[in-house]
């Protein structure tokens, strides 16, 4: 939590193997993602990424983060109860139950940099209805629970987070393993076969954003804290 959770090699390299052995392991029925602190996921760890030298290696662990979130055969479930942003919302797209807590609060802040959410549309824009694409892809502005289960991101908004996976974990212990794997890939097939087919376009769109003149401005404006040049707001 000190960098706000943000999506940084050594994360992402440590959710994806935990990802790997759950899906490795007879005993575990289903996944829970969750945090600590008060922001579930920043987005990309932007700072890292300036110092490889490139987003090349980012946007791939991002991907290969988000498939196997995608394609696990169990039941994977996102439980927060603070900030989402950026690829955040990514690994809520490819989730299978997001369950929220009521200080959530979300936002596609690549816009405001100079980027656009490339690799996170292949696991959110099946998931959301296209008038709250449109809006909070264009707009980059913060919107609450209640608008993240409208817009279709998350599942459930409660009080009480740990309650609510409780119900849900002890609904899937009464489910077949077989049960679940055969009805897991039912419900993501149309997820997983729009990301294979959009993923090569959407890194190569990364990259190019990432290493555009006006996304350097923009990432380091915000590293910054300071308004980019080419902001009129």
């Amino acid at each position: 939590p000190d960098n706000r959770n943000a999506l940084s090699k050594a994360l992402v390299g440590d959710v994806t193997a935990h990802l790997a052995s759950a899906s490795a392991d007879a005993g575990v029925r289903a996944v829970v993602i969750t945090h600590t602190g008060r922001t579930f996921c920043a987005g990309a760890d932007l700072k890292e990424q300036a110092s490889e030298g490139g987003p090349a290696e980012g946007t791939r662990r991002m991907l290969d983060l988000l498939r196997a979130i995608v394609a696990l055969p169990k039941p994977v479930i996102v439980a927060f109860d603070g900030h989402v942003r950026a690829g955040g919302l990514g690994i809520l797209g490819a989730a299978d139950i997001t369950i929220s807590g009521p200080a959530s609060t979300f936002a596609f802040t690549e816009v405001r940099l100079g980027l656009a959410p490339a690799i996170i549309s292949l696991t959110t824009l099946g998931r959301m209805t296209s008038r709250a694409a449109a809006r909070y892809y264009l707009t980059g502005e913060t919107f609450d629970a209640a608008q993240a289960v409208r817009a279709g991101l998350v599942s459930i908004s409660v009080d009480d987070v740990d309650a609510e996976v409780t119900s849900v974990c002890d609904a899937l212990r009464a489910c077949s393993p077989q049960g679940l794997a055969e009805t897991k890939p039912i419900t993501t097939h149309a997820v997983l076969a729009a990301f294979d087919a959009g993923a090569t376009q959407m890194q190569q769109l990364s990259q190019r954003l990432f290493e555009s003149e006006e996304a350097r401005e923009g990432i380091a404006a915000f590293l910054q804290k300071r308004p980019p040049r080419w902001s009129t707001g």
